[in-house]
């Protein structure tokens, strides 16, 4: 039940964080020395902490629908976890590469996008492989 409630929060939050991309009042430009983006089409960051443009909010969407699908099922559910793991931890490296911290120009994945991908990454690792499903019986438990 918790991993499930997991994909529907993570869900939630990054289709949220997807529109709220979208809102220029929510965007600053980026800060003097930031890497030029080949997709500059809203790009900045939002919350002045955050760079994003519009790739990176349409990931965001499609993640965040992505968990909306996977919440109704445990299996599901647990497999958005792990992919959340993997896609997010990937990131985290990535920002810290240059040349791969923007996707070579195309999604931009530094600043304080690393520690944010790197620690939804350990999040969803939690969810992913160390919860079982709540039918499933506890070690030692007698039926």
């Amino acid at each position: 039940m918790r991993t499930r409630y997991f994909a529907l929060i993570y869900g939630l939050g990054f289709l949220l964080l997807g529109i709220l991309g979208f809102v220029p009042n929510l965007l600053t430009p980026p800060v003097p020395g930031a890497p030029p983006m080949a997709v500059a089409s809203y790009y900045g960051n939002l919350f002045g902490l955050f760079p994003v443009n519009v790739l990176h909010n349409l990931i965001h969407i499609a993640l965040g629908l992505w968990g909306l699908a996977a919440w109704r099922m445990f299996g599901a559910a647990r497999g958005y976890a792990r992919g959340m793991t993997i896609l997010c931890g990937v990131i985290a490296v990535f920002g810290l590469i240059p040349g791969l911290s923007t996707l070579f120009g195309l999604v931009p994945f530094y600043s304080h996008d690393i520690w944010l991908h790197g620690l939804a990454a350990v999040i969803a690792a939690y969810f992913g492989w160390a919860t079982v499903p709540a039918a499933a019986p506890v070690a030692g438990e007698r039926r």
